[in-house]
């Protein structure tokens, strides 16, 4: 966990403030993504995807050993989630598209795990029946990133309990209080199901390996706020005879507002899948920019695009082109642009984002059962 007093916050649950992913690096122990690593993986998909090529993937734990394993013929299984607390906005996305992307360029499979106990267990206003609809909600948006239907294995941690179960109590008899409250924080105070919790998580780390009865490696695309969960799977899982997973770790979109992750605890400064054409205009009319007080001023002085959201947003996502996108940066430095011109242009490309992604999200209501496992 990393808790600074006024900076930023990371942890599984809560993630506020300016993130210094520098800090994160050192205190999380994860390595930065190398050159070596990134020619590595080119060299297999003949290319790299833009959240590598603008760093949006920026660490990892055991990725060299992954590309080892499967350069020697030995396929790794992908595995990452959704915690169902709301409705989907585009942040939850990014670590998603990445993931299907990976599933197409190795050939390989994915366990997606819907934790529904989770925010059930640590959101005291949500009730069984109301993290049981949201997740049917966000399965749609999981379906719609487009993964491939016959390497793809979606569940709710309820739904599949029997399954987990069964391997999460062989992880729980390795892990102790101690070790919950260290990592997490948590209290005396805490519910037994919060502190029990890590361990279903911990599971699809190595149901590939259980249901394939023998040793996969296992590749773990994740916000970095989630790394604290594996941190500890990766202790317990050799005890069990099985491999450490190995995780690739990305960085939070922002919001739409000044400073912090897109959350959906702030709607407003978040776009939702399922948000309107007016909607997003409104959102990102209202967004938060390194932009001068006036247009004179812009024009004589420049703007800021570090801490510009909407800059933010064109280069994690919605500019693909890197000549583009640098010499929009270059533009907005110099004072040739002005916000406005950039949030017409944002606006545009969110809205053709969110008009396909609808599409396909409607159309993944008649593909349910090619991608649910239950027991």
């Amino acid at each position: 966990m990393i808790r600074m007093k006024k900076d930023f916050i990371v942890t599984p649950w809560e993630v506020k403030g300016k993130i210094d992913y520098d800090k994160l690096i050192r205190d999380f122990g994860i390595q930065l993504l190398s050159e070596d690593l990134l020619g590595r993986i080119k060299k297999h998909t003949g290319e790299l995807h833009i959240f590598l090529r603008r760093g949006v993937f920026f660490a990892h734990r055991d990725l060299d050993w992954v590309l080892d394993e499967y350069e020697k013929g030995n396929k790794f299984y992908l595995y990452t989630g959704r915690g169902p607390s709301g409705h989907t906005h585009i942040g939850h996305l990014i670590p998603w598209m990445f993931t299907r992307w990976l599933q197409e360029k190795f050939d390989v499979e994915l366990y997606f795990q819907m934790t529904d106990d989770e925010k059930f267990l640590f959101k005291p206003q949500l009730s069984i029946e109301d993290v049981q609809k949201l997740t049917a909600d966000n399965i749609l948006d999981v379906i719609a990133v487009g993964f491939d239907p016959n390497k793809t294995r979606i569940f709710s941690d309820i739904d599949y309990a029997k399954t987990l179960y069964r391997e999460a109590i062989r992880v729980a008899k390795h892990l102790t209080f101690s070790t919950v409250k260290a990592v997490f924080g948590l209290k005396e105070s805490s519910n037994v199901g919060q502190i029990f919790f890590t361990s279903m998580q911990s599971v699809p780390a190595f149901l590939g390996s259980v249901k394939a009865g023998k040793n996969i490696p296992c590749l773990i695309p994740l916000a970095c706020d989630q790394d604290p969960h594996f941190r500890i799977t990766r202790d317990i899982a050799p005890k069990l005879g099985y491999y450490k997973p190995a995780i690739i770790h990305s960085k939070f979109l922002p919001g739409l507002g000044a400073g912090g992750k897109m959350s959906t605890s702030m709607p407003s400064t978040c776009i939702f899948t399922t948000d309107t054409p007016d909607v997003v205009r409104k959102k990102v009319w209202n967004a938060f920019t390194g932009g001068a007080a006036s247009k004179k001023e812009q024009e004589e002085l420049g703007g800021n695009p570090d801490v510009c959201t909407v800059y933010q947003y064109l280069y994690f996502l919605f500019e693909e082109n890197d000549k583009d996108v640098k010499k929009r940066y270059e533009k907005c430095r110099k004072g040739e642009i002005v916000c406005g011109k950039c949030k017409k242009f944002l606006t545009e490309r969110v809205i053709e984002f969110l008009k396909e992604h609808q599409k396909r999200r409607e159309k993944a209501k008649d593909v349910l059962d090619e991608f649910l496992i239950k027991d």
